[in-house]
């Protein structure tokens, strides 16, 4: 639904209040929060394993 309204804001209102609804909608969608997780934990593992090379070679 805000999905919907986001893309009627984004064509008849304003551009930049449209893209925030639509970034909102995908959030709150079940694929938003869990993929954000996801990628946040990858970067935080990287960032181990990159710390873990400095100090052990």
């Amino acid at each position: 639904m805000i999905a919907l309204l986001g893309v009627a804001v984004l064509v008849t209102y304003s551009p930049q209040n449209g893209l925030i609804l639509l970034v909102i909608a995908f959030l709150i969608s079940p694929f938003g929060l869990p993929k954000l997780a996801f990628w946040l934990l990858g970067k935080v593992q990287d960032l181990k394993f990159a710390v873990q090379n400095v100090i052990y070679r």
